[in-house]
């Protein structure tokens, strides 16, 4: 165990990989509640989900840990959750299997691009502010979509500006049942009166969390869920009923329902069988394949840097070697296969999570403390009969503050200058409020080019972002038309 993990050499003991290793656990171990709350609107069966992450965040580690000898913990990352089921799922009309096949694509492609290192052009081709436009706008993305969960914000709808009733046309009489509303931007949003109990548990659970965070309590996220759903049940929130239906061999009999959809005719098969599809799908996984590898990227060296993980002689193999000798080529391939079994296994993008920061803090210098946490996340699957338990006023407060943390990306962007405000602005909201990570980036990348023609700078463009560019254009176009 010394030899392999070199124990000696990155300063650790194996105690202390133990220590680390528990810790990561601990602080990660809310995702896979979260997860089925968020995939299983999109019509995944919740239990399936909850099993499929587990599967894949102990692949994911453990080869993390075995391969690349870095103490990074992988797990399906909430923003790409919420692209799942939000834009893939309800905005853009796919059904669940081809969002996994979706998922799967994305993997793959990411492979290519990472054993090919085409991933230094792209990530030297694309600005830093942009970058980091992209990192806080899915914070906006994650945190809105917290605030309409909890219930925190409303909408009123005025008759006059709906536009289709049920994917009809609105001609200001309403029967039956109402499954849609589609309206124009004449909807304002109103804060929540709090009078209702699934608001005012969501509430409990934000102030509880905010305070066990800024008390620095390991942790915090998995307590605030744990807390928040207790305190739901006399509240008459929480679902208590645990059937027969819900046991562990019901979920793993659920899982085979859906491991490997994205191969088959639903998924895969049908995915590019329409222009309207077809272009959508590829947009997608452009989108989710460079938000996923600038975010690998950020994680891997934002905390590898600080903390001697990847030594000057790993950061130099990275920018300028062919192979794959450095710890960060190793832990990016590994990040790459684990979202392609991700599609296949039956849940979304996965990440190597910040959360492994506390791991770290702990004192994780190597691998071993990855085969600790993956252990942990295995043992999570004797939970499988509680995930229908969770409300989602408990796991709403996860995603107003995740989202929070992540905008402290915005903080790399010179807001004060126009040049570089203005696409990180048009990049950062439209993913907001259009509910689309891909838009947002098209958003961005259009606006970059257009402020840098306007004054002079073509060859500040480089050939990276009008390539991908002018396919947004194209995308626009062919959505217009079909």
């Amino acid at each position: 165990m010394q030899k392999f993990f070199h124990l000696k050499e990155n300063g650790t003991s194996v105690r202390r990989e133990i220590v680390a290793g528990i810790t990561t656990f601990v602080s990660m171990a809310y995702i896979f509640f979260l997860n089925p709350q968020i995939l299983g609107q999109a019509g995944i069966p919740q239990q399936a989900v909850f099993l499929a992450a587990i599967l894949v965040a102990v692949f994911g580690t453990l080869f993390m840990g075995l391969f690349a000898n870095v103490p990074f913990a992988l797990a399906p990352g909430i923003g790409m959750q919420a692209y799942f089921t939000y834009t893939i799922v309800f905005g853009f009309g796919f059904n669940w299997q081809q969002a996994l096949a979706i998922v799967f694509l994305v993997g793959v492609v990411d492979i290519i691009i990472t054993l090919t290192h085409g991933r230094r052009a792209i990530v030297k081709g694309i600005p830093s502010e942009l970058k980091a436009a992209i990192g806080g706008g899915i914070g906006m993305f994650v945190t809105y979509i917290g605030l309409k969960n909890a219930g925190f914000i409303n909408f009123i709808v005025d008759p006059g500006n709906i536009l289709t009733l049920n994917d009809k046309p609105f001609t200001g009489k309403a029967t039956g049942t109402i499954n849609s509303i589609l309206a124009s931007g004449g909807v304002t949003p109103e804060l929540s009166k709090f009078n209702s109990a699934s608001v005012l548990l969501a509430l409990i659970g934000f102030i509880l969390l905010v305070i066990l965070v800024m008390r620095k309590v390991p942790g915090a996220f998995l307590i605030t869920l744990i807390a928040t759903t207790v305190i739901g049940i006399p509240m008459g929130v929480t679902n208590t009923r645990i059937s027969a239906g819900t046991s562990i061999g019901s979920a793993f009999g659920s899982l085979g329902h859906v491991f490997g959809q994205a191969l088959g005719a639903n998924g895969l098969g049908s995915l590019f069988t329409d222009w309207h599809h077809a272009s959508l799908a590829i947009i997608t996984i452009f989108a989710m394949g460079l938000t996923g590898l600038f975010d690998a990227i950020g994680t891997l060296i934002g905390i590898g840097d600080q903390t001697g993980i990847f030594s000057k002689a790993d950061t130099k193999a990275f920018e300028e070697d062919k192979g794959f000798n450095s710890k960060m080529d190793r832990a990016l391939v590994v990040d790459t296969f684990t979202t392609a079994f991700a599609g296949i296994a039956g849940t979304s993008n996965t990440t190597t999570f910040i959360e492994s920061a506390a791991g770290v803090a702990a004192g994780a210098r190597t691998g071993l403390a990855n085969i600790v946490t993956a252990v942990g996340f295995a043992l999570m699957i004797i939970f499988a009969p509680f995930v229908g338990v969770i409300p989602t006023a408990a796991t709403s407060p996860l995603l107003i503050l995740v989202g929070i943390m992540m905008m402290g990306e915005f903080t790399k962007i010179s807001w004060e200058n126009l040049e570089v405000a203005l696409p990180a602005f048009f990049t950062s909201v439209f993913m907001a409020f259009s509910y689309s990570i891909s838009y947002g980036i098209a958003a961005g990348f259009l606006f970059f080019i257009i402020v840098k023609l306007t004054l002079g700078k073509f060859k500040e463009i480089s050939p990276v972002l009008i390539i991908v560019s002018l396919f947004f254009l194209i995308n626009f176009v062919v959505l217009a038309f079909i």
